[in-house]
């Protein structure tokens, strides 16, 4: 047994105490209003049989990829799929990952240098941050969503820098000004690299795709464990990154490809998803639907994620506990997860959510705020 396990236990004992202990649960019966399944594809049993039939007709799929891609774990379909996801998004090279986790690791522990300096949003993904950690490059933080700030900090930069930012925040669930994100970057020389997990699918193919931004960026991640209902990631970006990645990622080197099946549940995906644009369009009409309260939010008027901000630990612990009496699954995120005096509750609005669930939704908020 380990010697300083105590230590352990008494961190444990203070987040008991303050009520942010984590620990895993199985999920539970109730009307989903926290789960990023924002298309409903993960539930879609019209989805599951074309997985299903792709399974029957090939077996192989579900075999274990035996070894990382740069030995065993290579094949035709994960080559193939990741020429298709390339062409989607009209970039030069895609590259696939086991997770949008493992895709930013790679990302951030890799290309930067040194003599580099990473600026990140302040509210950019913890897989970032991790990732800037094993890279020897400076990291700097910018105000979320701060333009003036940002140029501020390029302007003090000598050497190269990367800007990391995500196109639509999981937390706020507000945007990023990437337009004009890009176009600092280009005027200071520096790379720009979107991740787009919570856009990629409820707005078509990202907003880098929709904002035709593909040669102003050095390179996007798309996550497929939301909207598309599947698993795993791919960074979207021009050859010579997809090489320097293969060549000096350790993320990738050392990871035991996924199973083929991942890959071509990507790839079902992608069909599944160019055959359901209304899907998208039912997800922005239930939006509204809740936008409609006027209930005070930090979100963006068209995120599927909408945070209603209760700025104290136990009053907002008190609201989800209502909720769930309701039959309501909410997601609470508390401090340190998030600023003090910015807890919130995180929602999450899904094509299938009825008319009905929302306004009662709203209306419990509405009365308990």
């Amino acid at each position: 047994m380990l010697s300083n396990t105590s230590r352990f236990q008494e961190y444990l004992d203070k987040r008991k105490e303050k009520g942010t202990l984590r620990s895993l649960r199985l999920q539970s019966d109730g009307i989903d209003f926290y789960s990023n399944d924002y298309l409903g594809f993960a539930k879609s049993k019209e989805l599951q049989s074309l997985l299903l039939q792709k399974i029957m007709d090939n077996p192989q799929l579900l075999s274990g990829s035996t070894g990382s891609r740069l030995i065993s774990g290579n094949s035709d379909i994960a080559v193939s799929v990741e020429n298709e996801i390339a062409q989607k998004h009209h970039f030069e090279s895609a590259l696939l990952f086991p997770s949008g986790y493992n895709a930013n690791l790679a990302l951030f522990s890799t290309l930067p240098s040194r003599h580099d300096a990473i600026i990140v949003d302040e509210q950019i993904h913890r897989s970032v941050h991790d990732g800037c950690k094993l890279s020897n490059a400076k990291k700097l933080k910018f105000k979320h969503n701060d333009i003036e700030d940002l140029e501020n900090i390029l302007k003090r930069q000598k050497g190269h820098c990367y800007i990391a930012i995500e196109s639509l925040y999981s937390m706020e669930g507000d945007f990023a000004p990437v337009q004009e994100i890009a176009a600092l970057a280009s005027k200071y020389k520096s790379s720009l690299i979107v991740d787009e997990a919570h856009a990629f699918g409820v707005f078509g193919y990202g907003l880098i795709e929709k904002l035709q931004l593909q040669n102003h960026v050095s390179a996007a991640v798309v996550t497929y464990g939301k909207a598309l209902g599947a698993h795993g990631a791919a960074i979207l970006c021009n050859e010579t990154v997809k090489s320097y990645l293969i060549n000096f990622a350790s993320p990738f080197i050392y990871t035991t490809s996924a199973q083929d099946f991942q890959w071509m549940s990507i790839k079902t995906g992608y069909e599944f998803l160019d055959q359901n644009h209304e899907l998208a369009e039912k997800l922005q009409n239930n939006i509204k639907v809740f936008r409609s309260s006027k209930l005070q939010s930090p979100s963006a008027e068209t995120s599927p994620v909408q945070a209603i901000v209760i700025p104290d630990n136990q009053r907002l612990k008190e609201l989800q506990d209502i909720l769930s009496e309701e039959g309501f699954l909410t997601y609470a995120i508390y401090s340190p997860t998030v600023k003090e005096g910015s807890e919130r509750l995180r929602i999450c609005l899904h094509s299938f959510n009825s008319e009905e669930e929302i306004i009662k939704l709203k209306g419990i908020i509405k009365e308990f705020i």
